[in-house]
Order: structure tokens, then sequence, then C-alpha cells
């Protein structure tokens, strides 16, 4: 096992279901071989206490992230993977902590836009042009050239994953579109520009109303991936159609990461009621990202 690359596993806030989702995901039978497992994070001790936060737990839960960034910068791990952290206790003993996705972009010498946060499951797969901001930050963030970001780093990730010719669409910002302006211009004025700019990369955006955009996705399996302009919009059909099995992963950062997609439920923690689904998927889907990564840059 000594030549196995070493995947990182934070504990998340200890506070959380962090430390038991991690163990459940280490004792399954699915865990994929060919890989060691290194767990970061402080799970007990004097401050910590399921269900509880407090500056101790989340101290912890900020070094583990912090190791496990810098881990794989240096080549000392394959990939991360982060159970989740309370992102208000956090920001009261670092300000301006806005979540994983910002702080990784920021432990890589990158602006915090340049992580791409994208959700993903056998049923659907999102990227979202804006994180973890208000609704109207979030419109004032959304710009063509963000949108051709997001879509071109999304080509990319699925054709990693084996979609030759991925299907991307974009959810309209507005009602209807905008209905030429009645309800809002951004449609008009911001994506229909970049989706004739990604037309011209050969790349192409399909432009539709976000409330029926994902019946085709996941219903009629249409689209590999929708770009969603904020997360809730995002957000609220992911987590309806994969709650328990979905896995965020953060691209367009020099290292791979991901992540179970639910927060640090701590109305349950310790109590041995915790799901550990995401956080195998989660795992899971590291590896196949590590091993698509030693097979195009091997040493």
């Amino acid at each position: 096992m000594k030549n196995f690359p070493t995947i990182a596993l934070t504990l998340g806030d200890p506070a959380g279901i962090g430390p038991e989702v991690v163990a459940r995901t280490l004792r399954d039978p699915r865990l994929p071989r060919g890989f060691r497992y290194e767990v970061l994070g402080q799970k007990s001790g004097r401050g910590i206490h399921p269900g509880k936060l407090s500056r101790t737990s989340a101290r912890a839960a900020l070094r583990a992230l912090g190791e496990a960034a810098q881990g794989c910068r240096s080549g000392r791990f394959a990939a991360m993977v982060t159970s989740p952290v309370h992102k208000l206790a956090i920001s009261r003993i670092q300000p301006g902590f806005a979540g994983q996705t910002e702080f990784l972009a920021r432990a890589c010498g990158l602006p915090d836009d340049a992580a791409v946060m994208v959700l993903t499951d056998p049923k659907l797969t999102v990227a979202l042009c804006s994180n973890h901001c208000s609704l109207r930050e979030a419109l004032k963030k959304l710009t063509a050239k963000r949108i051709i970001y997001v879509t071109q780093i999304m080509r990319q990730f699925l054709q990693q994953r084996g979609y030759t010719k991925p299907r991307l669409a974009f959810a309209a910002v507005n009602p209807h579109m905008g209905e030429n302006g009645l309800f809002g211009d951004e449609d008009q004025r911001i994506v229909a520009p970049a989706c004739r700019k990604l037309r011209a990369e050969k790349i192409v955006l399909c432009h539709l109303p976000a409330d029926t955009i994902f019946h085709y996705a996941v219903q009629k399996k249409a689209f590999d991936a929708v770009i969603c302009a904020y997360h809730d919009q995002a957000l609220i059909p992911f987590k309806l159609v994969a709650f328990e099995t979905g896995v965020n992963v953060t691209l367009g950062l020099p290292i791979i990461r991901t992540s179970p997609d639910h927060g640090t439920a701590l109305e349950i923690a310790g109590q041995g009621k915790a799901d550990h689904r995401s956080m195998l998927a989660a795992v899971q889907l590291a590896c196949q990202l590590a091993r698509h990564t030693r097979k195009e840059n091997p040493k």
C-alpha cells in the first residue's frame, strides 16, 4: 500500500455528523481499492460535543481543511474529500469565511470565482455561476464571461467522465426567460450573448426557462448538465432528486476536492442516524478523478 495514492478525508466540524459518516464510509465494502485513506481532524476532546457548536470545534474543522489543501498542493494527497463545516461558526474565528469552496480557491492562490461549484449524481448534474452570496449579489456577478467560463469547465469535467459530446443547458434567470424584457432583461442582455460566443467555439449551450429545464434534464434525460445562475436555482432541484447520494465537487482549481452534499446535521449528530451514502459517493468520485489525473499525468 506504500505506493497507493492517498485520499485525505476531513472530519469537518466534529460537532456535526462528519466523524460518523467518515467512519461508516471507511467500513463500507464499496470503498474504492487501490488507495490509502488518511483522516484529518479532531473528533473528540475538551470543548467538542456532538450537536453543540463551539470555537474549539470550528478551529478543528479549519485546521483539517487547511492541512488537506496544503497536502493536495504539495502532492502528499491525490485528492481531498471534505466533511461539512458550519460556515457561521468558522466565520466567527476567521472573518470573511464564506465556505469551503472559496477557502480552497484562496488556498490555491486564486480568486474566489476561479472555483466552480458543481453538484453531481446519476440523476442530475448542475453547475453554479455564483456560490455563497445573496441573490442580489449573485445577479450582479452574472456576466457573459462567467457563464462561458463555467460552461467550459463543466464541459471538460463531463468529458473526463466519459461524455464525448456533453449536452449542456442554461436555466434562464427570469420567468419565461424574461418574456422579451417584460420580466427582466438578463436573459437577453447576458445569457444570449454567452450562448452565441460558446457556439463560435462549437459548444452548444441551450437556453431554456428554469421552470421546465429540470423536467427535461431529469425526466427526459435531454441534458447531461444544467448551468445555473445562482445557488438555490441549482440546489433546490438537485436536493429534491439526490439528497442522500449527491456529491459536491469543486472545479477550476489545481487540486481535486469533493464533498457530500449535506450539512453538519447537528440535530442528529452522535445519535447513529447519519446516512453516509453521500460521503461514500464523494470518495468514489474523488478516486475516479484521481485515477484520471494520474493517467493523464503519469510520473
